[in-house]
């Protein structure tokens, strides 16, 4: 189980993407997680599945390593699920938008479901 300060949550959520710090991000999967990105690369038939801990850790530090900024707009929980929109702008103005779904398992991150889209 993760300690309190380390609970995953909206507030916890928010900051570590909006600090785009991924060792926080990556702390909360569970090892066997799942995340399934979806977006016009990776159409629902075929969304691009990141599984395990470490490959997530690899995808959260390409993200946050990215020169961008990331606005949590809203966030929603309830039980064991948690919601949130995000707006993400790279700094030539080019502006991404995702909505998320996570499904919490002891505490930890078990699934997540990304959809985003961005400017061409």
């Amino acid at each position: 189980m993760l300690q309190t300060k380390d609970a995953v949550n909206s507030t916890s959520i928010k900051k570590a993407i909006e600090g785009r710090d991924g060792a926080m991000l990556s702390g909360f999967y569970a090892d066997d997680a799942v995340v399934r990105v979806i977006d016009r690369n990776n159409p629902p038939s075929k969304p691009r599945e990141i599984r395990g801990k470490a490959s997530i850790s690899t995808f959260w530090d390409d993200i946050c390593g990215r020169a961008m900024s990331h606005k949590i707009e809203s966030s929603v929980t309830e039980g064991d699920r948690l919601a949130f929109t995000e707006n993400c702008a790279y700094p030539d103005g080019t502006k991404v938008y995702c909505a998320t779904v996570v499904e919490l398992k002891n505490g930890r991150i078990a699934r997540q479901t990304v959809v985003q889209a961005w400017d061409e």
